[in-house]
Protein backbone atom coordinates (compact mmCIF):
# COMPACT_ATOMS: atom_id res chain seq x y z
CA UNK A 1 0.00 0.00 0.00
CA UNK A 2 1.25 3.63 -0.54
CA UNK A 3 1.22 6.62 1.44
CA UNK A 4 -1.95 8.23 -0.61
CA UNK A 5 -3.35 4.50 -0.09
CA UNK A 6 -2.73 4.74 3.78
CA UNK A 7 -4.29 8.15 4.04
CA UNK A 8 -7.37 6.85 2.01
CA UNK A 9 -7.99 3.62 3.65
CA UNK A 10 -7.70 5.69 7.16
CA UNK A 11 -10.23 8.39 5.87
CA UNK A 12 -12.47 5.72 4.72
CA UNK A 13 -12.16 3.65 8.43
CA UNK A 14 -13.01 6.72 10.33
CA UNK A 15 -15.62 7.11 8.14
CA UNK A 16 -17.25 3.66 8.25
CA UNK A 17 -16.66 3.59 12.21
CA UNK A 18 -18.61 6.73 13.19
CA UNK A 19 -21.37 5.89 10.57
CA UNK A 20 -21.49 2.16 12.01
CA UNK A 21 -21.62 3.49 15.44
CA UNK A 22 -24.24 5.94 14.59
CA UNK A 23 -26.41 2.81 12.87
CA UNK A 24 -25.51 1.03 16.01
CA UNK A 25 -27.13 3.71 18.32
CA UNK A 26 -29.95 3.86 16.33
CA UNK A 27 -30.42 0.36 15.76
CA UNK A 28 -29.98 -0.19 19.19
CA UNK A 29 -32.25 2.84 20.58
CA UNK A 30 -35.43 2.20 18.20
CA UNK A 31 -35.30 -1.50 19.23
CA UNK A 32 -34.36 -0.99 22.42
CA UNK A 33 -31.74 -4.08 22.69
CA UNK A 34 -28.23 -3.26 23.94
CA UNK A 35 -27.12 -6.82 22.28
CA UNK A 36 -28.40 -5.02 19.15
CA UNK A 37 -26.84 -2.77 18.69
CA UNK A 38 -23.14 -4.29 19.92
CA UNK A 39 -23.97 -6.52 17.06
CA UNK A 40 -24.19 -3.50 14.57
CA UNK A 41 -21.47 -1.97 15.51
CA UNK A 42 -19.74 -5.22 15.12
CA UNK A 43 -20.44 -6.02 11.99
CA UNK A 44 -19.57 -2.40 10.50
CA UNK A 45 -15.47 -3.12 12.57
CA UNK A 46 -15.49 -6.75 10.58
CA UNK A 47 -16.37 -4.81 7.74
CA UNK A 48 -14.30 -1.90 7.96
CA UNK A 49 -11.63 -4.22 9.12
CA UNK A 50 -12.14 -6.94 5.36
CA UNK A 51 -13.04 -2.82 3.55
CA UNK A 52 -9.52 -1.21 5.09
CA UNK A 53 -6.22 -3.65 5.74
CA UNK A 54 -5.98 -5.88 2.90
CA UNK A 55 -3.80 -4.39 0.11
CA UNK A 56 -6.48 -3.58 -2.24
CA UNK A 57 -5.63 -2.49 -5.85
CA UNK A 58 -7.45 0.50 -5.54
CA UNK A 59 -5.19 1.74 -2.08
CA UNK A 60 -2.36 1.19 -4.87
CA UNK A 61 -2.71 3.55 -7.60
CA UNK A 62 0.68 5.89 -6.55
CA UNK A 63 3.59 3.14 -5.90
CA UNK A 64 6.52 4.35 -5.16
CA UNK A 65 9.80 4.63 -7.17
CA UNK A 66 12.64 2.87 -5.34
CA UNK A 67 16.38 3.39 -6.78
CA UNK A 68 18.14 0.21 -8.24
CA UNK A 69 20.93 -0.88 -5.59
CA UNK A 70 23.27 -0.04 -8.89
CA UNK A 71 21.59 3.45 -8.51
CA UNK A 72 21.96 3.56 -4.72
CA UNK A 73 25.63 2.85 -4.97
CA UNK A 74 26.42 5.50 -7.26
CA UNK A 75 24.96 8.27 -5.19
CA UNK A 76 25.91 7.02 -1.64
CA UNK A 77 24.66 8.91 1.68
CA UNK A 78 26.01 12.14 2.79
CA UNK A 79 28.69 11.66 5.70
CA UNK A 80 27.74 13.31 9.07
CA UNK A 81 31.31 15.52 9.61
CA UNK A 82 31.71 14.07 13.75
CA UNK A 83 34.10 16.77 14.64
CA UNK A 84 31.97 19.46 12.96
CA UNK A 85 28.77 17.89 14.82
CA UNK A 86 30.40 18.30 18.17
CA UNK A 87 31.58 21.86 18.37
CA UNK A 88 28.19 22.49 17.82
CA UNK A 89 27.13 20.69 20.34
CA UNK A 90 29.64 21.73 23.11
CA UNK A 91 28.13 23.96 25.55
CA UNK A 92 29.45 27.27 25.99
CA UNK A 93 31.28 27.96 29.15
CA UNK A 94 31.11 31.85 30.91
Amino acid sequence: MDWQGQKGAEIVMQIMLVVFAIAGLGTGYTIGSFPTMMLTFAGGVVLTALITVPNWPFFNRHPLKWLDPSEAERHPKPQVDVAAASKKKAPKHK
